[in-house]
């Protein structure tokens, strides 16, 4: 809960242990110190479930919220008045007494190549037929055995990941078995290992993930001064083009951990929206895009309201074309 003390109103950031988490919420804690000096934020990180099982990769746990449950029982109870959150890891829909307080301006929403220092200077489509590539991602692996099935595109489980090892022993091992890994490029940037980034890969070769490269600044619904707060935080077109990402996992019931891939724009008042699901062999890809135009639009408020409806459309469309299919596939 927010705290007065006999200089300055407090108030508690709720973030996660890891490191790439508490770069971030100390990026959006040097924000908020700046443009209100006269408030105090304090960090409180803490681990959560998915920061505690290390040992099994992310779809094999079966919990929606792996990283985000233990911090709203936090901000429930009052320990934190808000928790900062890589918005692809919050569920597309909250409990009903919180709420999404700020979307912050994305990053670089792109998959990144990182490669072994024995293969430098290659790409994925030069790299040698049998290469092992590792990624925690099964929206990677789907996409990318398309496209590279002279590569071995191998699950890797949380242990492995860069937020864990910065200095990516086992890739770095000459002894090792990756040729390479693939990880978000926002991720790599606000760790400052921007320059391990051997390729950014293109959205022709693989769609990201919904909300990738955002923040999310999650807070209670009823506290009114925290959201108020917030709103300076909040970017409108990154805010309105998740939106639409997020609606569209939402309709087809997806998570983190399902091969489902996006490419959202916001140009000239025009939403677009190209949405993407996978089998994992790679073998059934399912696409389809759609627009809307905001133009008439009168409020952010509506803006978001159209986001989500685009995103519902194009969920639609998805599953018009076979995408429930695999996604039921998926779930046996």
């Amino acid at each position: 809960m927010t705290t007065e003390t006999r200089e300055k109103t407090v108030y508690r950031i709720g973030t996660r242990k890891s490191k790439l988490a508490l770069v971030q919420s100390k990026m959006v804690k040097s924000y908020l110190e700046k443009a209100f000096p006269q408030y105090e934020f304090i960090i409180e990180a803490m681990s959560t479930t998915g920061d505690r099982i290390l040992n099994l990769a992310l779809n094999k746990i079966g919990e929606k919220s792996l990283f985000t449950k233990e911090l709203e029982v936090a901000l429930e109870d009052g320990r934190v008045d808000f928790v900062v959150h890589c918005l692809k890891d919050l569920p597309t829909n909250l409990p009903e007494s919180m709420h999404l307080g700020a979307v912050m301006e994305r990053e670089n929403p792109n998959d990144a190549l990182v490669l072994s220092p024995k293969f430098k200077g290659y790409s994925l489509a030069d790299l040698p037929e049998g290469s092992v590539v590792g990624t925690g991602s099964l929206r990677r692996i789907a996409q990318l055995r398309n496209k590279y099935p002279h590569l071995v595109l191998r699950k890797i489980n949380q242990t492995f990941k860069i937020y864990r090892d910065t200095r990516l022993a086992k890739l770095d091992n000459p002894e090792g078995e990756y040729a390479a890994i693939i990880l978000a490029v926002a991720g790599l940037v606000r760790l400052d290992l921007g320059h391990r980034i051997s390729q950014v890969i293109p959205l022709s070769d693989s769609l990201y993930a919904v909300s990738q490269g955002a923040l999310g600044v999650e807070c209670r619904e009823n506290d009114i001064d925290t959201r108020r707060l917030l709103d300076f935080l909040n970017h409108h077109p990154t805010h309105t083009m998740c939106s639409a990402e997020r609606a569209l996992m939402r309709k087809l019931e997806g998570g983190c951990s399902v091969p489902i891939g996006v490419c959202s724009s916001l140009e000239d008042k025009i939403l677009s929206l190209h949405g993407l699901v996978a089998s994992l062999d790679g073998q059934q890809i399912v696409e389809f895009n759609e627009k809307i135009s905001l133009k008439k639009s009168t409020s952010a408020e509506q803006d978001l309201i159209l986001a989500t409806e685009l995103g519902v459309t194009v969920a639609d469309g998805l599953v018009e074309r076979g995408a429930s299919i695999i996604l039921a596939d998926l779930a046996h």
